[in-house]
């Protein structure tokens, strides 16, 4: 956390009390001793500027190196295998690590390099089936002390794939040997190919070569839990006694809907080379408090601000936007009674001005969304060729000059459901998480849907912990949506759309689809993966029209000049845990 704008803005840190003190503002972080430095500095700064500059320096040597970064509010969880959201995955990344890590290229770049595995090895068997061994570094250890073994991961591993934990992610290891049966129900999860065969050997075997696997092994569903810490204990999240990691950062403290206090693991085996004494997240979903508090100098890092403040800190150069592998989109729920008909669907697609978002809205260079899957995305000539977009082309015009025809033909498609220029037509809502963004779009498509198709759409804003339990439980006629790549390949994005996924919000089920997502799993030939996941797009975007995109991301963020070596992946993750301050 920077201070030297602190010490010399006391006035505007006091006006700001009320609302920092929820969100985790730097109180708590300050030792009494700095705290009676600033004080007396405040105090005497009309005197001597360069007491002030004295009492500075004095204050931040005490209270060491830490780091606040803001990323949303409240998670809904932090357990790794439970998580969905990508503020906490990134929590998760610095208090737990896998077999596989995310590290810094050297120009802030994330790539993957061996995790809690010092090496691996992987045969290919004459059957199909593939085996990975897989080596743990000596002397690694959880944040209480005690030793990390191969039966930590093995024992993770099956509780990701028991249907009694409900994790959405289930299917992120369903390349592995035995999963299927073991995740509908069918068989025990002890089936599942995965083996300690000793205390720092690991054995996974996969029905198939899976080009994604290692990228699999850094995310964090597959990091490692201790069982004597998660069994019985639903509430084992939200207490540093119990919340156990393997990571460069321990939790220190979780003040609910305030901050997430994480501090250095001294038993991390790089512990030596860790930054930040302690790194603050702070739990916040205003963006112009966000601001304000980054501007003030409490947060030393945000990626959400005010829609109308964008243009300007983008112009100024402030803002940096980064890479980022997501589409936005609105979900329709297709069990709905009135958003069960794939015209409908389709005609609040073809009405929304995607353009006029981007550019008078979100402002941060998003691209007009053609499709589901982003440009970006690796398809069977890997990061050399063409990616997925280019190959699989558009379903629908963005060319500002085809909106009317586009809008013209959503009219034309309402009719045909039984609703012409929008009569009969139900009042319909749709719903968005708090956040300023968020709420102008939904503004926005509101308007267009109201002004095109002649019907009533009203609007509902929740809490982004509840916002995500009513999505998935398919509380919601139209909801805002969006999805980052978890890992590079078209699979993360189309998977989640198998009948029962764990991420299908959408509550669809279609044979067709699912029979292309299982051609692609089937093989590890690319050319016959690619051509199977670009005809399970067709069905999902042109002809049942679950979906409507809206715009392919961007990542923008702010990072205060003072801090070096954060490092970033486009699949959403920030890494602060090597930072420095100077």
């Amino acid at each position: 956390m920077r201070k030297a704008k602190k010490l010399v803005s006391l006035a505007l840190s006091s006006a700001m009390v009320l609302s920092l003190a929820a969100c985790g503002g730097s109180g708590t972080e300050t030792t009494a001793a700095s705290e009676a430095a600033e004080t007396t500095a405040a105090t005497e700064a009309a005197e001597s500027t360069e007491e002030t500059t004295a009492a500075e320096a004095e204050a931040e040597s005490s209270d060491g190196f830490n780091l606040a970064v803001c990323l949303a509010s409240e998670p809904q969880t932090i357990d790794p295998a439970l998580n969905s959201a990508v503020d906490g995955a990134i929590m998760i990344n610095h208090m737990f690590e896998g077999l596989v890590k995310w590290v810094d290229d050297g120009e802030g770049n994330a790539v993957t390099a061996p995790g809690q595995a010092e090496s691996w090895e992987k045969v290919v068997n004459d059957d199909g089936t593939v085996t990975y061994t897989f080596t743990l570094r000596d002397g690694i250890k959880w944040s209480d002390g005690q030793p990390v073994t191969a039966a930590d991961f093995e024992y993770t591993w099956k509780r990701l794939a028991n249907p009694e934990t409900a994790a959405d992610y289930c299917y992120m290891i369903d390349m592995v040997q035995g999963y299927a049966d073991v995740a509908s129900g069918a068989a025990d999860p002890d089936t599942l190919g995965i083996k300690a065969i000793d205390d720092k050997t690991l054995e996974v075997v996969l029905s198939y070569d899976c080009p994604y696997f290692e990228e699999i092994m850094a995310f964090p569903a597959t990091f490692p839990v201790r069982q004597d810490m998660v069994e019985g204990n639903e509430q084992w999240t939200y207490d540093p006694a119990t919340y156990i990691g393997n990571g460069p950062y321990k939790m220190a403290e979780w003040s609910h809907n305030a901050y997430i206090l994480a501090e250095k693991n001294e038993n991390y085996y790089d512990y030596e080379n860790l930054g930040p004494d302690t790194i603050r997240f702070t739990l916040l979903d205003d963006a112009n408090a966000m601001l304000t508090a980054y501007n003030s100098g409490e947060l030393d890092f945000i990626e959400n601000f005010p829609t109308d403040e964008m243009a300007n800190y983008l112009a100024s150069g402030e803002i940096t936007v980064a890479d980022y592998l997501g589409t936005y989109y609105v979900c329709f729920n297709t069990e709905d009674e009135v958003f069960s008909d794939p015209l409908i669907r389709e005609a609040f697609s073809l009405a929304i001005d995607r353009n006029y978002i981007v550019e008078n809205v979100s402002q941060a260079g998003e691209v007009p969304a053609t499709a589901y899957v982003p440009s970006g995305v690796n398809d069977a000539a890997g990061p050399s060729g063409d990616d997925f977009r280019t190959v699989g082309g558009e379903y629908y015009s963005v060319a500002a000059e085809d909106y009317e025809a586009n809008c013209e033909k959503a009219r034309e498609l309402l009719a045909e459901a039984g609703y012409p220029n929008g009569e009969g037509f139900p009042t319909v809502e749709y719903t968005y998480n708090t956040d300023d963004k968020h709420k102008a779009i939904a503004e926005a498509l509101q308007n267009m849907w109201q002004e095109v198709l002649g019907v009533t759409v009203t609007l509902s804003n929740q809490d982004w912990n509840v916002f995500l339990e009513s999505r998935k439980q398919g509380d919601y006629q139209i909801a805002r949506n969006g999805w980052i790549a978890d890992y590079n390949d078209p699979c993360s994005f189309l998977d989640m759309w198998y009948t029962d996924g764990g991420n299908n919000d959408a509550q669809y089920s279609n044979p067709e689809y699912d029979a292309q997502i299982d051609a692609a799993k089937a093989t590890s030939n690319q050319e016959e993966r690619m051509a199977a996941f670009h005809a399970a797009e067709d069905i999902l975007i042109e002809q049942d029209s679950v979906l409507a995109p809206i715009y392919f991301y961007t990542q923008p963020y702010m990072l205060a000049d003072d801090i070096q070596g954060m490092y970033y992946t486009p699949l959403g993750y920030f890494f602060f845990g090597y930072t420095s301050q100077g």
